[in-house]
């Protein structure tokens, strides 16, 4: 029991001159709060942008112009997709965005690569809505575009925000490479620390319980928000029913 309680005692000390002194603790808030602000910039880039390239190509069949326009964004995805998010980080930051900050950076490198995923995502989900409901739309005198926004679209987020949900979850893990482009995230934060205080262990364990407790909160929201959609379906059913 002595040996435990003296254990404890060292542990804390060294908690202490780790985290304390100095007031190191207050990088792991600096770096928490920018992977959330990157996370959070390059989720909303990917939505958006990752949503026009999947109507886009949805409607690449129509005319001449969107036939080009769904080729570019083929070679888009493609390329992207096959580019390391470390790589695509660092030409962001020495070759196309050299005069802006570490965090814009990331922001705009992560949002860029999560669209192309995005894009896949909502695309699958479009079509996995059943095609009679645009011709159901159409024949109540909708356009495509009509149909597509009132109709379609709200039925794919139902189905892909699973999906969506783990693409968050992975672009927040991602963001910790941001560190290569100087930028002080969650990562880079715990290695600063590591690097001054000789003490490896408390650092990393500590990034990781964060990054493991922000993640264990958003499957907790995104499990909330599903188990809502579905009781609302169920609800629309029944009344249906009767």
């Amino acid at each position: 029991m002595a040996n435990f309680i003296e254990f404890f005692k060292a542990w804390g000390a060294q908690l202490h001159e780790t985290f304390i002194v100095q007031e190191r603790y207050k990088w792991l808030l600096e770096g928490l709060s920018n992977t959330l602000v990157i996370t959070l910039g390059a989720l909303v880039i990917g939505v958006a942008l990752g949503t026009v390239i999947a109507t886009v190509k949805y409607f690449s069949d129509d005319k001449k112009l969107l036939k080009f326009l769904g080729k570019l964004c083929d070679v888009y995805v493609t390329t992207i997709r096959g580019i390391p998010v470390v790589v695509l980080l660092l030409i962001f930051y020495y070759l196309i965005l050299k005069s802006s900050e570490g965090v814009v950076v990331g922001i705009v490198t992560f949002g860029l690569n999560s669209a192309a995923y995005m894009a896949e995502l909502i695309r699958s989900g479009i079509n996995a809505v059943d095609i009679g409901q645009l011709e159901a739309g159409r024949s109540l005198g909708l356009s495509k575009m009509q149909t597509m926004r009132k109709i379609i679209f709200p039925q794919a987020i139902k189905n892909i925000l699973p999906a969506i949900g783990n693409e968050f979850i992975a672009l927040l893990k991602e963001t910790s490479v941001a560190g290569y482009v100087a930028v002080k995230d969650l990562t880079r934060a715990g290695n600063l620390i590591r690097n001054n205080t000789f003490d490896a262990f408390n650092p990393l364990i500590a990034v990781a319980l964060v990054y493991l407790i922000l993640v264990v909160l958003l499957t907790g929201l995104l499990s909330k928000l599903e188990r809502r959609l579905s009781k609302s379906d169920r609800s629309k059913k029944s009344k249906k029913k009767l």
